[in-house]
């Protein structure tokens, strides 16, 4: 029924902050409160947790090395003053990566996407289906590329083509080259204005400008569509015929 919480910081005010932000909020439970990586482990041993609310920046062992020792680690959303780390914190398949000061309405929808992720998988402390509060759609994402954050607007995308561990964004005024695996992208996008047509591409399904047999074109770009993704694809258009 409660997702069951643990807040792990080393500083006492962003700990109090995450126990007001939880006590807001009927459908978490906050367990304890940890100020080290190692206070925090001797609680897993002995409570059952859903959520880990994770500093990254810690003395005796960072918030990612900490993750990196347990085998089994309930889910996890980062709290940090370091953008940074962002990219690393998504390949640990972090729910969410929060910059400190965290304001209200980031903290909801990051514990909203952690309350979906554990319905889908049919989890919780108690293993009863959790209410799922409402919570507008991201309308973009960021991405590390030449050593920095960059903000891509969704609906500034037109295509993604993945080049083995890299991908490449597509925008109508740049293309941004960054780390990262078609399958962690797509996870990252929202399902409703994205679909993957190729096992090398992604495509913007606000921005197709045509279909000709196993092809789209998106301005000059011709993109193939592959076989495995075709039905999905054409479901899609189907649905979006008017004739």
């Amino acid at each position: 029924m409660k997702i069951r919480c643990l807040a792990i910081d080393d500083e006492p005010l962003a700990l109090d902050i995450i126990e007001s932000y939880v006590s807001k909020l009927p459908f978490l439970e906050l367990v304890q409160t940890c100020s080290s990586a190692t206070e925090a482990m001797q609680v897993l041993q002995t409570e059952q947790i859903d959520l880990m609310f994770l500093d990254i920046e810690m003395p005796e062992l960072t918030g990612m090395q900490f993750l990196n020792i347990l085998k089994q680690h309930p889910l996890v959303i980062f709290t940090t003053a370091y953008p940074d780390y962002a990219l690393e914190g998504f390949n640990q398949d972090a729910v969410d990566y929060l910059l400190k000061p965290i304001p209200f309405d980031r903290f909801l929808k990051a514990v909203t996407k952690a309350q979906e992720r554990l319905q889908r998988n049919g989890k919780s402390s108690e293993n009863h289906t959790l209410p799922v509060a409402p919570t507008p759609e991201q309308d973009f994402m960021f991405v590390k590329a030449d050593y920095k954050m960059i903000r891509i607007d969704f609906n500034d995308i037109q295509w993604i083509e993945g080049l083995k561990d890299y991908i490449i964004i597509q925008t109508k005024d740049q293309k941004i080259i960054t780390l990262l695996s078609m399958n962690k992208m797509m996870e990252k996008l929202p399902d409703s204005k994205f679909l993957r047509v190729h096992r090398s591409f992604i495509v913007s399904l606000q921005k197709i400008d045509s279909i000709e047999k196993s092809r789209i074109r998106i301005g000059p770009k011709e993109i193939p569509i592959g076989e495995v993704y075709k039905e999905q694809f054409l479901k899609w258009v189907e649905e979006n015929n008017i004739q």
